[in-house]
């Protein structure tokens, strides 16, 4: 059988989604392959896509929060809102006839725009069974304008939301946002710290997404004032520049400080806690290691929303301009009953097995369309 995903470059999520199943298939020995949408059928529209993403949402955060919410509140019949003017037939003829060559028995799509094509390229009669996989704790706008066989969301707390928006509840599969099944693995906190060669001792893992978004050298500053014996754990991704700041700090407590790393599931084991964006990935990843969140600078719009689910079901700490990171970070560490309601909750929502739940339901999709 043949597995075709199909992903657009806006955002790193919805390609890490994407792999997370396509390693585990591939261990199946299932053929797969994954196409970025836009890049495929237009690369000069696919980069002004992704451009338009970043500066939207680190630029102009509250301009893209303003749409987001405009978008939510849309009816599903108003077509002046309607994204499918991007994917008419013209661009997505070139995408069916790779279709149709690669003729994929599943096709998988991580983002909304790869579904509303899909949905416009149903009506050509595709012979494969079709699924999206939402990538946050909400139902995006636009997933009740497209018309797959089944969709793949982080919790089974979101089938009311999907049914508001139509989405009948038999092609609802709550598997669980897929990430690398490396986040299914554990170590004890003591056993992490060694393999990263740090102290054994209370950690607060910094964690600034790909970007190095927010003012990450506030926070750390607010930290090492902190009269709590912990050290400190900071990723600042492909930010050079925030990355040589942090180096260059005078801090009273020890700074483990990294750009880009491939080994975020050992820091997750060595930490008391993480502060973190609400990112839909980076927060399934923690709530499978079973980390206590402080949740920082959401971007306006779906990580809001990350952070909605997530504080309203006990799994989270989400800081403010008047309840700053060191404030939460102190409260966590001195109330014990409160980490270990959080630890609780984590371990009862976390999803440590998604991309083998949905690859094995990928694999059975696929047989029986065979």
């Amino acid at each position: 059988m043949k597995v075709l995903f199909l992903s657009v470059t806006a955002g790193q999520g919805h390609h890490s989604a994407a792999k997370a199943v396509m390693d585990y298939l591939k261990q199946r020995d299932i053929e797969c392959t994954m196409l970025d949408t836009f890049e495929y059928i237009n690369p000069i529209l696919s980069e002004s896509i992704a451009r338009g993403y970043l500066i939207s949402t680190k630029l102009t955060p509250a301009v893209y929060g303003r749409l987001y919410r405009l978008a939510e509140k849309k009816e599903k019949s108003d077509a002046k809102l309607s994204i499918s003017k991007l994917t008419n037939s013209v661009l997505a003829r070139k995408l069916l006839t790779y279709i149709r060559e690669y003729d994929p028995d599943v096709i998988v799509c991580t983002h909304i725009f790869s579904a509303q094509i899909i949905t416009q390229l149903k009506e050509k009669k595709l012979k494969a069974k079709t699924m999206g996989i939402v990538t946050d704790f909400t139902i995006h706008p636009f997933w009740e304008d497209t018309d797959l066989d089944y969709y793949i969301t982080a919790s089974e707390l979101l089938n009311l939301q999907a049914a508001k928006k139509g989405i009948p509840a038999e092609k609802i599969r709550a598997t669980g946002i897929p990430i690398h099944m490396k986040f299914s693995q554990k170590y004890s906190q003591s056993e992490a710290r060694k393999i990263l060669g740090i102290e054994d001792k209370d950690t607060v893992f910094v964690m600034s997404g790909s970007m190095g978004y927010g003012n990450v050298i506030k926070g750390i500053r607010q930290l090492d004032k902190l009269n709590l014996d912990f050290q400190i754990i900071s990723v600042c991704g492909n930010n050079k520049s925030l990355k040589r700041k942090i180096d260059a700090l005078k801090t009273r407590k020890k700074i483990y400080n990294y750009g880009y790393i491939d080994n975020v599931d050992i820091m997750m084991d060595a930490c008391t806690c993480i502060v973190t964006k609400p990112g839909g990935l980076t927060v399934s990843e923690s709530l499978a290691k079973g980390v206590p969140m402080v949740l920082i600078n959401p971007i306006p719009g779906q990580e809001d929303r990350n952070v909605e689910f997530l504080l309203n079901n006990g799994l989270a700490m989400k800081t403010s301009s008047t309840f700053p990171i060191d404030e939460a970070v102190f409260q966590l560490m001195v109330n014990n009953l409160k980490l270990d309601n959080l630890k609780k909750m984590i371990n009862h929502m976390g999803k440590p097995g998604s991309a083998r739940n949905l690859g094995d339901f990928i694999i059975e999709l696929g047989q029986n369309n065979a």
